[in-house]
Parts: C-alpha cells; structure tokens; sequence
C-alpha cells in the first residue's frame, strides 16, 4: 500500500475561514470496540457494514493528502482502532511522512486491551507517545463503565507501551456519580509513573441508555476539588489538542482539561475528523460533514480529492453548539463518538 513519498508542503495549506491553519487531522478507522463504554455507546449497537469502509489503501491516500497540505499530526482512533483488522501495515505506511520529516507526529488514542500484542509494533513505526482511555482503577467499576472491559488487559497494555519507549498519557471521563471520587487516585497513580492525565467533560453525542445529565460533572468542580488539597500552576504545554494544563507541584505531573460544555475552547482549533466511511467533519459539535469517499473514488488522480478538502475547509465553523438539553434529554450530535472518532 506504499504511495509515492510527499515533500512537505507540496500543495497550499489548508486554511479554514478564520486563518486557523489545519494542521491535525484524526482517522477514525473503525466504529468497532471490543467495549461498549456507558458514556460513547449503546450496548447494543449495530456497527456499519464492512463495504462502507475506506480500504486501509483509501485512508492512507486521504492521510497522505492533507499531509501535502500541512497537516503535521496524525492520531488514529476508533472506536478501537487496534482491532481494525492488518491495521498495523496502516501505521507501516504512515510512518514513512514520519521518515520523510513531513509529518511530526504518528499517534493513536486507544482503550489499551490490545497493546500488549502492539506496543512494540507502533514503536517501530514510529509512534513516540499514545492516549489510553480509562476512567477507573476499581476493577468492577471498570467492568460496569466498559460493560466489557478487562482492568487487567489495558494495565498489562499500558507497561507494555511504556516498556516499548512509548510515552502514555491517560484520558478519563469525568462521570458524576461513578469516578468523580477517584480521580485523584488516577492522577496519582498516573503521575507516579511519570504519566500525565487529561480529564474530559462528557459530551452530547449518541443516543445512550444512560441521561447526559445523570452523567454530567463539571471540570470545574474537579478542579476546584483538586486545589483544596494540591498547588496546580498553569502550564503552557500544548499538545495539538483542545486540552488545558496544570501542573501538580505535589507530583510533578500534568492534569489536562478538556472542557467542550463548560468552556468552548474552538478559538484555536486546528483539527478535522475523517471518519471510517471518509466523512469529513470539520467540527466534532456540528453536523455539517464532505464526503471525501466519492472524491477519491472518482479518480485514481487526487486532483477532485484536493478540491473537496479545500471546500470542506472553506465551511469549518467558528466553534461548536454543544449542549445538555435537560427539557429533551437529546444529544447535540445524533452520530456516537465511536463513528467520528475519539
């Protein structure tokens, strides 16, 4: 699936209607997990049909095209990206814009139950520093959260990846009512083993048996909980994404926070979702999608698939609508996080 090598920028940059340049763009490559996480989706879900997927080939061209754009940060996601099937010759190809010095960073947000099997593969292609997703150490909260999940698995996963070089970071959610009373115990225990945490408000996304607000915690509540008893500083580190970071000076560590319902933090957004089936969503809270797919399917020539993208480009907003709505109880977005990505 090797194209020809890219320089950088051999093509305009993608710049969307506010001068932010696009610069990260997230694959979902698969709306598939082996959990089915209470606050991402139902536990019965009906996932796509394999032939409305992008081959691994078709979103390996789409990477490589927003690549020649100025895109310098790719992150694969899912669902769970690791059980898309020979996704491993994905991040083969991919790493060579690593080689090439047109990409700064190959990357994955994954739930850790397969990188035993992996970690020392993605080190190889090049993947210096991954996101796992776990929002609890208790392991029967855990089962009650992932419905599926195995405690076990992802923390045996997660020392893999750090035994492979990589550097983890731990993503949770913050859920009233189930984890709000832990995640100091997360923080510590991330911190001590030089692992940085980012918290994330849940969002409005998918029809889910659980009510948004049953679920919703305010990250500055967290945060004001955590200043009771730790002297956290502002710190400058930004990593492409939307999170804000602290500095714990009791652990030395960084605390994130992704805040989408409490502070819209869209004035800098630099990044785009191609979703499994190549729908372009230029803003995770919007409806407004491109449909990349039918571009690069039209033409073995990405003459038509550089148009779309500077078309759908031309349409990203301003920032997102997202909303609880507690008369309604309806999620801002119909589509489940796992179909556009983490």
């Amino acid at each position: 699936m090797l194209l020809d090598d890219i320089k950088p920028l051999t093509r305009a940059p993608l710049v969307d209607p506010f001068g932010r340049d696009i610069s990260y763009l997230r694959i979902s490559v698969t709306d598939r997990c082996d959990f089915r996480c209470v606050y991402c989706m139902s536990e019965d879900m009906t996932f796509l049909p394999k032939r409305d997927l992008l081959t691994l080939e078709e979103i390996d061209r789409v990477a490589t095209a927003f690549v020649a754009r100025g895109t310098r940060k790719l992150r694969l996601t899912g669902g769970e990206p690791l059980v898309r099937r020979d996704v491993m010759s994905l991040f083969r190809s991919l790493s060579r814009h690593i080689t090439s010095g047109a990409l700064d960073e190959l990357t994955l947000t994954t739930n850790g139950s397969l990188l035993d099997r992996y970690a020392s593969e993605l080190a190889g292609y090049g993947v210096r520093r991954i996101n796992v997703s776990l929002d609890t150490l208790d392991p029967d909260k855990f089962r009650k959260i992932t419905r599926w999940g195995d405690l076990d698995k992802v923390l045996g996963g997660i020392e893999a990846a750090r035994k492979a070089g990589i550097r983890v970071k731990i993503n949770a959610v913050a859920l009233k009512g189930v984890n709000e009373d832990e995640i100091e115990d997360l923080m510590v225990w991330a911190h001590g083993l030089g692992m940085d945490l980012t918290l994330i408000e849940v969002m409005p996304m998918g029809e889910i048996e659980p009510g948004r607000i049953d679920q919703f915690l305010p990250l500055s509540i967290v945060r004001a909980r955590l200043m009771d008893k730790y002297s956290l500083v502002d710190d400058p580190y930004r990593t492409g994404g939307p999170a804000r970071y602290v500095r714990v000076k009791e652990t030395g560590g960084l605390v994130g926070f992704i805040t989408p319902m409490t502070h819209n933090f869209c004035e800098s957004c630099n990044r785009v979702r191609l979703t499994c089936t190549g729908t372009l969503y230029m803003c995770l809270g919007q409806e407004d999608a491109a449909d990349l797919r039918a571009a690069i399917r039209a033409s073995s020539d990405d003459a038509l698939l550089h148009r779309a993208m500077e078309e759908a480009i031309s349409r990203k907003p301003k920032g997102h609508d997202f909303v609880i709505d507690r008369r309604r109880s309806r999620p801002a977005v119909g589509r489940h996080m796992s179909v556009t990505g983490g």
